[in-house]
């Protein structure tokens, strides 16, 4: 492509409402551009680099097996409501109702239309395995889109879904999609971890996360300095590590006005927050439950929710609180008249203090046989140094993008939308279902995360929007002109895909741009062609070095291919 007569454009300011590095270069770059919160336009830049992407990815679903269709996104809310998911996305799902009042959706995701399309032909067991997929436009009401791309309302995903006999088949293809996941992301040069994940809204018996390794990323990944585990922090189990041999003391009523904050209690009474146990009370459908955790612990309210089956949890207010001899600040375990649920590490600690449910008084030496309660269970989230739950090693933390996931769905979609088949003693039998989703403008935004630098995005050969930039230093200097022409031609002739920078631009200008862009290989056509060589730079290690003119197009076609394998 040449450049002057084309729609290019690059910003050389920052992006004032772009929070994310991937986000700003994007939109520095002319890739995308911010149509409202969490929407964007891609434009020709972008596209080609967004078509790459999905490119390898249907590639590698391709070679794994899989046939590619595409479905609507605007979806009758029946499917949903059938398999109970318009509770279960809540307000995150678009509604919408057409000119004859029936009530439709844009799509979130399409696990129940791949169920129906499967239900027109599966009707034996020699109808079983296959798997489907598509990457098409998925839309969310996110409350809070930020990131750019990583946090968006409408995103491109490749969404697949396998369709088996039992649960030991589905292994089959849930193992060949992982395998698949991992040669999209190795050629993609990501750096990636695997974790296991909670299964959310679309339910199932396991779910493994894709998470890009970067320095933001609203998931928390829990990782092992000894051993492979790694997990989301929101599902990370949490092994105590208090092992209390202090001789148990009686417990006593201490005055503590003026001292709310488990912190400030603990400085007053001068006590390791580690010895405190703080109460969080909250409103759990309408019904007042106080969760009491260590001092130095954060409630994790997946963890929360999966043990009480519910969607959500949040504070109790004045009039909840009421209902309960319970005061706010001086809040504790003993002698409390409503439902109260402890973490497992609580029992484990001896001689605590805690709210003594009176206004300016903590207890102090409250052990396990001193408070009641209804439920113990693990609701915390780890702290980096806890010990790993598998090998007694140390966690420590890394920020992570998921942008993938695997989850084996069971029967779930199949029982409720009528999925079945007849097996070899044409007895009926519901299929089992895997469901596999790749992020695809999220890897984008992952990639550049990883990999940019002051000047702008470094992206691998694979999918930046050209392989190679020629820039032309003089535009007035006609055996510039003729070489570079020369060049160009020859780079399309062998498949290069080249953008020829031909702009009555200075120089700083267009190597900004190219950099900016992050086009991994530039030549550069300036005075040294009366010596006869061009500059050849590689953008991501930014080493230059000059190049006979007759030997360049063979040269940049050895980099090209190396950085494609």
């Amino acid at each position: 492509m040449k450049i002057n007569n084309s729609f290019f454009f690059t910003l050389r300011e920052d992006a004032k409402d772009e929070e994310s590095t991937s986000g700003n270069l994007l939109v520095r770059s002319g890739m995308i551009k911010k149509v409202g919160a969490g929407i964007y336009m891609f434009l020709p830049m972008g596209l080609r680099t967004l078509d790459k992407i999905k490119g390898i990815v249907k590639e590698e679903m391709d070679n794994a097996g899989a046939q590619e269709l595409l479905m609507p996104s605007l979806i009758p809310s029946d499917y949903y409501e059938t398999c109970g998911r318009v509770e279960a996305f809540g307000n995150d799902m678009f509604n919408l109702k057409d000119r004859g009042n029936k009530p439709l959706v844009l799509g979130p995701t399409h696990e129940e239309l791949f169920t129906i399309a499967a239900k027109t032909m599966v009707k034996s067991y020699k109808d079983l395995h296959f798997t489907l997929y598509q990457q098409a436009d998925k839309f969310r009401d996110e409350p809070r889109p930020r990131y750019g791309l990583i946090r968006v309302r409408e995103f491109i995903m490749k969404d697949a879904y396998s369709f088996d006999r039992d649960e030991a088949s589905l292994d089959v293809s849930y193992n060949i999609m992982k395998d698949a996941y991992n040669k999209i992301y190795n050629r993609l040069g990501i750096n990636y971890k695997i974790v296991k994940a909670d299964c959310g809204a679309m339910g199932g018996s396991l779910s493994e996360e894709y998470q890009a390794v970067t320095n933001i990323g609203e998931d928390t990944l829990v990782l092992c300095n000894s051993c492979d585990y790694s997990t989301n922090l929101e599902i990370s189990e949490c092994i105590s590590p208090i092992n209390d041999k202090e001789v148990e003391k009686t417990m006593e009523l201490v005055e503590t006005t003026h001292q709310e904050t488990i912190e400030e209690v603990c400085e007053f009474l001068n006590l390791d927050v580690k010895k405190s146990v703080k109460a969080l009370l909250m409103n759990v459908n309408d019904e007042l439950v106080v969760f009491f955790v260590r001092g130095d612990r954060e409630l994790n309210e997946n963890k929360v929710c999966k043990l009480l089956g519910v969607k959500e949890i949040n504070f109790a207010d004045d009039a909840l609180i009421a209902t309960s001899n319970a005061v706010p600040g001086y809040t504790g375990p003993v002698n409390l008249n409503c439902k109260v649920i402890i973490d497992n590490e609580v029992l484990k600690i001896k001689n605590f203090c805690c709210g003594a449910n009176k206004e300016g008084y903590h207890y102090i030496n409250v052990n396990a046989n001193d408070i009641k309660y209804d439920m113990v269970a693990d609701i915390v989230n780890v702290k980096e140094g806890d010990i790993c739950p598998h090998c007694g090693g140390k966690l420590y933390f890394k920020k992570g993008i998921e942008i993938g996931n695997l989850f084996k769905l069971g029967t779930k979609y199949a029982e409720k939308l009528g999925l079945t088949f007849l097996d070899e003693n044409n007895q009926e039998q519901t299929v089992t279902m895997g469901c596999y989703g790749i992020g695809v403008g999220r890897i984008l935004a992952s990639i550049i995360e990883q990999s940019h630098d002051d000047d702008g995005m470094i992206l691998p050969m694979s999918i930046a929007p050209y392989q190679v930039a020629l820039v032309q230093i003089d535009m007035k200097n006609q055996e510039q002109t003729a070489i570079a022409e020369k060049i160009y031609e020859e780079l399309k002739k062998n498949n290069i895909e080249v953008i020829y920078d031909n702009r009555d631009e200075r120089p700083g200008v267009k190597f900004k741009d190219m950099d900016l862009i992050g086009i991994p290989l530039r030549i550069t056509i300036g005075k040294k062609i009366s010596d006869n060589l061009v500059e050849l730079k590689i953008r991501k290690t930014k080493e230059q070095s000059e190049i006979a003119i007759d030997e360049i197009v063979n040269k940049v076609t050895e980099y090209v291919k190396d950085g494609l394998k």
